[in-house]
């Protein structure tokens, strides 16, 4: 899930002038870096063919597109798509099928992680997408912190319950808290616990999941956490959260590898050495954010974009963006996580070979269901948590409006 905000840029990238043809990429920060990685390959191949590249933040970005893909004038030739929207691109039909001639991508099923492919592809056999990078799910933590406590790295995985028991022993003996917001133990909950073909919050036949065990024990956690006074009561992506990163006052990030990027390099730099990663609780795997490539079906020039999106999915270029240091993107291929750099100490994570963490949870993922209502869901299911966190509302009671609400706004 490769994020940030960034103002709307277009800009030509090629290093002749404009030619009869002109190849238009539309993708969202920062994998607009990913695309100007392969522009040295792409300009020898076709120097004659620049790629107008369009940039917008990550959601304006999902949101024109949609727009865009709904018409025929202004579409893109080569779209990024965010996991979570691609539920909602796949739904609208707007997407080339790349299993079809002349594409045939279903011979390059097995180059990629199994949960990945799976993700872009239909029951029908279509194929709408490609994967440019994962997020397999982690939890990244502050080791110096939980030294200083006596807290090992199994007291946060081993099981739920022990991961509240260090949150609560943390603050008592730092005044650090575990989480910045009892949203981040919610989401860790609801992805940790989901298993092979399962939904995030929509079953295979868009039936919402929101009133399930799965949210009503996620619910009791995020309480649980609220009540012991062990989160920050902040919002995440906020400058109150990054300055308590980087003075040591929130302890864990649940999150996708992706975010190694950002917090090495301009979130808490200063931080250093301090920080590990390890599994999700009680043996969790989950896919936890990752970019996809699609063709639109108006595209004008599907031949060129068919083959940029090769060039941008295959080994080197994966690879060449995993070294970025800014961008961090994990390859979606298997054999690019055979290369010797998965071998190599991070320092950042105090010379943990981070990569081998991320490369076995990447492989052990589940392929689960990505629904056209996922975004839909994700606001109105952290407005009910929040009637239960502030106004002491029922948590059944808020999980059974958030259904109503979902079903009223999708018209299921």
């Amino acid at each position: 899930m490769l994020r940030c905000l960034h103002a709307a840029v277009a800009v030509f990238l090629a290093s002749s002038a404009l030619g009869a043809e002109t190849l238009t990429v539309a993708v969202f920060p920062k994998l607009d870096e990913a695309v100007r990685l392969v522009l040295p390959a792409w300009n020898q191949r076709h120097p004659d063919v620049p790629i107008r590249l369009m940039v917008l933040g990550y959601a304006d970005h999902h949101n024109r597109l949609a727009t865009q893909l709904a018409g025929t004038a202004n579409v893109p030739d080569v779209v990024g798509i965010e996991t979570s929207y691609l539920g909602r691109f796949k739904a609208a039909g707007v997407l080339e099928n790349l299993a079809a001639s002349p594409y045939l991508a279903g011979q390059l099923q097995p180059r990629f992680v199994h949960y990945a492919f799976a993700q872009t592809t239909e029951a029908d056999g279509r194929i709408l997408a490609l994967p440019a990078d994962i997020g397999p799910g982690t939890l990244f933590y502050r080791k110096d912190l939980f030294d200083r406590c006596g807290i090992q790295e199994s007291g946060l995985t081993d099981s739920w319950a022990g991961l509240l028991a260090a949150g609560r022993k943390l603050k008592a003996k730092t005044g650090a808290y575990l989480v910045a917001n009892p949203r981040e133990l919610k989401e860790l909950y609801l992805h940790a616990t989901l298993k092979e073909g399962e939904g995030l919050y929509f079953d295979q036949n868009g039936k919402s999941l929101v009133e399930s065990d799965r949210f009503v024990q996620a619910f009791e956690l995020a309480r649980a956490a609220r009540k012991a006074g062990i989160d920050a009561r902040i919002n995440t992506w906020t400058n109150e959260w990054a300055a308590m990163l980087r003075n040591g006052k929130i302890a864990i990030v649940p999150s996708g590898s992706w975010f190694a990027g950002p917090l090495a390099s301009w979130i808490a730099p200063s931080t250093a050495g301090h920080w590990r990663v390890t599994d999700l609780p009680v043996r969790g795997n989950a896919a936890w954010g990752g970019s996809f490539y699609a063709i639109p079906k108006q595209a004008g020039h599907k031949a060129l974009a068919w083959e940029l999106i090769q060039l941008l999915t295959d080994r080197n270029n994966q690879l060449n963006a995993l070294r970025a240091p800014a961008l961090q993107a994990f390859p979606a291929l298997n054999d690019a996580q055979q290369d010797p750099i998965f071998d190599s100490p991070m320092s950042f994570f105090g010379g943990q070979t981070a990569l081998q963490v991320w490369r076995h949870a990447a492989q052990a993922t589940p392929a689960t269901h990505l629904d056209r209502n996922d975004p839909v869901a994700v606001d109105l299911v952290d407005a009910a948590l929040d009637s239960v966190l502030v106004g002491g509302k029922d948590i059944r009671a808020a999980l059974a409006k958030a259904r109503a609400q979902i079903e009223l706004r999708t018209q299921r």
